[in-house]
């Protein structure tokens, strides 16, 4: 069987065309959205490791006994005559 040589309209033409171009849009768009995803991730690894940090720091803090005032005055209750 021979098969008939395959003309292209420029209809069809315009329409690969479209979707050629529609394809390497879509290409470029979800390798924006990757990067922006792992710029958030990255940011939030970031806060998370000073938030952890902080909590640490919070922690010794509140486990160190509290060292009572070297000068501490004692009210007197006086009575008045």
């Amino acid at each position: 069987m021979a098969t008939k040589p395959q003309q292209l309209s420029p209809t069809s033409l315009a329409r690969a065309d479209r979707q050629r171009i529609a394809a390497e849009e879509g290409a470029r768009a979800m390798a924006e959205v990757e990067r922006e995803a792992l710029a958030v991730r990255k940011n939030m690894e970031r806060l998370r490791a000073l938030r952890e940090a902080r909590d640490a720091e919070a922690a010794r803090a509140s486990a160190a006994p509290a060292q009572p005032a070297a000068n501490a005055i004692k009210r007197i209750k006086r009575v008045v005559r």
